[in-house]
């Protein structure tokens, strides 16, 4: 993008965030979220135009090339109002308090968001994009600055009265009314019956286009299909992971899904690659390849994994935020192709079967280019061309290998390199489990450092979680999701390794977000904490987004900690703030899936597994990987601590682990429900100890 470097920069030039930097050179007169920028609305009178998007965001690069880098329409800006630039991502509880007043306003929300303050905060009016001028049934942005100057200037006592009463109902919709209800199995077959309602038989997925990958309503299916047996809910999840897969939304070359389909088929994606979707859905295949023993989805979370840690990992460990949609100022340049390029890779003959498999014609799919995908299953092809499997599949990772080298010398898409706690929690969660799953201790070892970059680097030095990393800098007081995402994923990297560290910090992270954000009157979690930037409401998150939900991550952490620890008042909170939440999961399960899965836990027959490494400490990694091979969606795993650390420690913490020693120098497994353990037993007879699960 052209940012007329040559005009001085504006106040956005001392930011980190990337989103904030790609503004730095407007004439706007930005600033960043601050009480410099409200101090000087209050001054001067005038009100407040917010805009909110992040850096891989499409339609935030056209607004700001359209509008920000306008000259006519930033005169306008300058003059009339004081502006504030926001990275959604730096501060997601500015973009939830304002996202929900758009949404209010107008019955549906979306990035880049505009918003139009006064200088205390409250919203009265606002949108998404605009373009600069009337075009396409909607205002331009200059027409949209006017008509908010003059009503400032003319109306201003109705402006008033539509920001204070859209206040007032931001406050009101930031909690969910208290229900007394049962937390019982109706919660989870009500659900049921709603998702089957909502999917799509044809192409999979719920709803129509665009399309999202709703995977923590996958992974609830999962469970649904585990507890009842239902072979439908099983079915959606196949099918609609499959048709991902295979679609242009999943990035058949480096690995990685888009952000979501513009089509009900899932060929033509958003083209933008974020950290949470990659990792929920790595999470999500793992989970159906342990139930199905399908290793297309092992297959999927392997190539998502690699695709993380080759251009998604900091050196220092942390996981990076999100790649753009756009390269060269196109959307999806980087990523399509058109036959003869193909062709000029592998050669006509290697092509011809390429093209056969991956949809690619002289026609294109998507403006004049091809998108890669797989129309049909490759072993349905194979089948029909009389090919062996393995040998076609083999042929195609070659030619991949060799047109991923050639894209590769493109350039590539812009990257925001923030590391997010949050974000990072999830990845952490889902390397911690694929490690054993896959067997691949290479994401174990990232998931540790990952996780040790965080805890070293992104605290405060009080020692409590900070938000966001860029440059060197950790800032922002981290929020209730950070928190819950961080302890989940703390919590799975010591039921992968054992080591102390992971489950000591999960715990005494726990007792900071009890007392910063849990609400002792009505239960549940606070999305900010006691101490945080008053803003003009205090919300709860309680719905599920792209991302699950902080109440949600919350129950699901304190949950499983209480299956590992023993601790009933963890358990007891984790049910609170699920009933806090009850009536989402009754008035609208399709946005609570994983509110819903934390219940599933809380009422399935848990299942504690301690493993207690003998003489030989691979033959315990050798019983994890074959624990976490299954479908166990109840069951928590304790490993004794590693060679070296304090095994008494571990064992005051976890006491799962205490007086269960290795027996004749072998790995000996202790398989318990409700910390009644059975007789351990060795590895030859694991699966019969671990049953069903």
């Amino acid at each position: 993008m052209n940012h007329a470097a040559d005009r001085p920069a504006n106040r956005l030039a001392g930011e980190t965030s990337p989103y904030l930097l790609q503004h730095q050179h407007n004439p706007v007169d930005w600033y960043p979220w601050g009480e410099e920028a409200f101090a000087r609305a209050r001054t001067e009178d005038k009100p407040i135009f917010l805009s909110v998007g992040y850096s891989a965001c499409h339609w935030c690069h056209v607004m700001e090339r359209e509008s920000f880098e306008d000259d006519a329409i930033a005169r306008i800006m300058n003059e009339y109002f004081i502006n504030v630039k926001v990275d959604r991502e730096e501060r997601p509880d500015v973009d939830q308090i304002y996202m929900a007043a758009i949404q209010a306003l107008s019955g549906h929300g979306g990035w880049p968001m505009s918003v139009f303050l006064t200088p205390d905060g409250k919203p009265f009016w606002g949108g998404t994009y605009f373009p600069p001028r009337d075009a396409r049934g909607m205002p331009g942005f200059a027409r949209v600055l006017t008509s908010i100057h003059d009503a400032w200037t003319d109306r201003r006592d109705a402006l008033m009265n539509s920001a204070r009463e859209l206040t007032e109902h931001l406050g009101a919709a930031g909690r969910v009314p208290p229900s007394e209800g049962e937390l019982d199995s109706g919660l989870l077959d009500h659900a049921l019956k709603q998702l089957e309602r909502a999917f799509e038989p044809k192409d999979g997925g719920f709803g129509s286009a665009p399309k999202f990958p709703h995977p923590m309503d996958l992974r609830l299916l999962l469970r649904l299909h585990r507890r009842k047996g239902d072979d439908h809910s099983l079915y959606m999840v196949r099918h609609t992971l499959g048709k991902m897969a295979r679609g242009g939304i999943y990035d058949h070359l480096g690995g990685g899904f888009a952000r979501y389909s513009t089509d009900n088929e899932w060929l033509v994606p958003h083209f933008e690659k974020m950290l949470y979707d990659n990792a929920l859905l790595a999470s999500t295949c793992i989970e159906a390849s342990q139930l199905t023993g399908d290793p297309e989805f092992a297959r999927v979370a392997r190539e998502i994994f690699d695709y993380t840690l080759g251009r998604m990992t900091d050196p220092e460990g942390g996981f990076y935020s999100t790649e753009d949609a756009d390269s060269e100022g196109e959307e999806g340049k980087y990523y399509v192709w058109t036959l003869d390029e193909i062709r000029s890779v592998l050669g006509t003959d290697r092509t011809e079967m390429f093209a056969r498999v991956y949809d690619v014609t002289e026609r294109g799919n998507w403006e004049g280019h091809t998108i890669l995908n797989m129309p049909r299953p490759l072993d349905q092809v194979a089948e029909a061309l009389g090919r062996p499997l393995d040998e076609l599949r083999a042929e195609l990772d070659e030619d991949r290998a060799k047109l991923l080298a050639v894209r590769e010398q493109r350039i590539p898409p812009g990257k925001d390199t923030k590391v997010l706690t949050s974000w990072n929690g999830l990845m952490i969660a889902a390397m911690a489990d694929g490690g054993h799953a896959l067997g691949d201790d290479r994401y174990l070892d990232a998931a540790e450092k990952a996780a040790g970059f965080i805890l070293d680097r992104m605290r405060g030095d009080d020692g409590r979680l900070l938000h966001s990393f860029k440059d060197g800098q950790a800032k922002f007081n981290a929020y209730l999701d950070d928190y819950a995402n961080l302890i989940d994923g703390l919590t799975r990297l010591f039921e992968a390794t054992g080591r102390v560290r992971w489950i000591d910090s999960a715990l005494e992270l726990t007792d900071v977000m009890i007392a910063q954000f849990f609400d002792a009157e009505d239960g549940g979690f606070f999305y900010t904490g006691v101490d945080h930037e008053a803003l003009i409401t205090r919300t709860k998150d309680a719905y599920d987004n792209a991302t699950p939900s902080g109440n949600a991550m919350a129950a699901t952490a304190l949950a499983r900690l209480a299956a590992l620890t023993g601790r009933s008042d963890l358990e007891d909170l984790a049910r609170r703030t699920i009933q806090s939440v009850r009536l989402v999961l009754e008035k609208a399960p399709t946005a609570a899936g994983q509110s819903l899965i934390a219940l599933d836990f809380l009422l399935g027959r848990s299942k504690e597994i301690a493993v207690v490494a003998g003489a030989n400490r691979g033959e315990q990694v050798e019983v994890l990987r074959r624990i976490r091979s299954r479908f166990l969606p109840h069951a928590v795993v304790a490993p004794s601590a590693p060679q070296g650390e304090d095994q008494a420690e571990a064992a005051r913490i976890v006491p799962l682990l205490a007086d269960r020693p290795a027996r004749d120098g072998k790995a000996t497994i202790y398989v318990c429900e409700n910390f009644a353990c059975r007789e351990p037993v060795f590895a030859d007879r694991l699966e019969s100890a671990l049953g069903d699960g």
